[in-house]
């Protein structure tokens, strides 16, 4: 385990609050403009979370100008796609851009380290609440600890107790989506393959990591996985109904002690700043597994909202400029391409629609590539 709680400043520029990639990646970039960055998060590093692990090569130019060196790490090439229907009818195409097969347990720790190595402060911990007041932020901590700062980043991933005192629209519904994770050893699957099955009330993704291992990570509507109650069960009774899910389960070796679980995942629209908080990640918006570019996406706004902060240098008194031309670029990156995932997930999960566009995209083989680039977005340079 890696260093757990570095003591923090009193006052910082920029807080994040959280420690995923997006705030990893703001914090990187903010710091090597000169910024005094302090992160708060309240888990330690490495560690596994849940996620497709995914990470579209749109992503290498800004990787390099963050100094983050993936050479070392072993990290599988992904360039083909298998979809198939809950029946087991199958597609297959070529991923034209492409991606890299790297787990959250690796990646997560290599821009932590270079977090540190940058010169950011962090504290492991959780932000209690944010209080804006006086046009400046206290931020006070579990651990006693209160910081203020000029700006706070909101970085916290899907829903945190914060979403509740901000009074965020999505909190208080309660949402129907449940999500599983797992690494599996299993010998005969491909190192260049993506994989998308779905199943009755949920869809399946499986690709090769950096680790060696098969990272199977679904999503499910809580009606179909409540009838059964155990994650071992319902696979064996649900997803296992796809004939390829079905062969993966009895041909590999669950590596975990036990699979990685959230509920309550909800993919309604969230607002980009919250009472002067600037939301990346999961916190400004949750892009459905289909499009299946989460991590990419998460990025990318680390850099937008970067590039908002250090195009007004850090001015608290352009702090409204700031918000607009953040809000603007998120909506011009991403709107299109939650539109696309929410209606993707609308028809796949739809029995009858599914087999009927597979089928239109078994007549017209160049449809699903396009489909596929409209969840991407252009390789990111600085």
């Amino acid at each position: 385990m890696f260093i757990t709680y570095i003591q923090c400043m009193n006052s910082a520029d920029v807080v994040i609050l959280g420690g995923g990639l997006a705030g990893l990646v703001a914090g990187i970039h903010l710091l090597k403009s000169g910024a005094t960055v302090c992160l708060i998060e309240k888990d330690s590093y490495p560690r596994h979370r849940v996620c497709g692990e995914y990470l579209s090569n749109e992503v290498k130019p800004y990787l390099n100008f963050l100094g983050v060196d993936l050479q070392n790490t072993h990290v599988p090439e992904l360039s083909r796609l298998e979809f198939s229907t809950a029946k087991g009818n199958l597609l297959e195409c070529t991923l034209e851009l492409g991606g890299l097969g790297i787990s959250r347990y690796t990646l997560d720790h290599l821009f932590f380290q270079q977090f540190l190595k940058a010169g950011g402060k962090f504290m492991h911990t959780t932000a209690e609440n944010c209080n804006f007041q006086n046009d400046e932020f206290l931020v006070n901590c579990k651990n006693g600890h209160s910081l203020k700062a000029n700006f706070v980043i909101g970085a916290y991933g899907k829903r945190s107790n914060l979403d509740k005192n901000l009074d965020r629209g999505f909190i208080n519904k309660r949402s129907a989506w449940i999500a599983v994770k797992a690494h599996y050893d299993h010998q005969r699957f491909p190192d260049d393959l993506v994989a998308l099955h779905n199943f009755n009330g949920g869809y399946c993704g499986l690709s090769k990591t950096d680790l060696g291992t098969v990272n199977v990570c679904y999503l499910a509507t809580y009606e179909s996985f409540q009838k059964h109650g155990k994650i071992k069960d319902f696979e064996h009774k649900v997803l296992s109904e796809n004939p390829y899910l079905n062969d993966f389960f009895r041909n590999s070796t669950l590596e975990f002690e036990k699979p990685l679980s959230i509920a309550q995942i909800s993919f309604d629209s969230k607002t980009q700043v919250e009472d002067h908080i600037l939301m990346i990640g999961d916190a400004a918006g949750l892009v459905h597994p289909l499009s299946g570019n989460g991590m990419a996406m998460a990025i990318r706004s680390a850099k937008l909202v970067s590039e908002a902060l250090l195009k007004f240098e850090l001015n608290p008194g352009y702090r409204t400029n700031i918000a607009s031309t953040y809000i603007k670029s998120w909506k011009q990156n991403f709107s299109s391409r939650m539109r696309t995932g929410r209606i993707l997930q609308k028809v796949l999960l739809h029995e009858r629609m599914s087999d009927i566009t597979q089928g239109i995209l078994q007549r017209v083989p160049g449809l699903l590539p396009k489909i596929i680039k409209k969840t991407h977005g252009k390789e990111m340079h600085v």
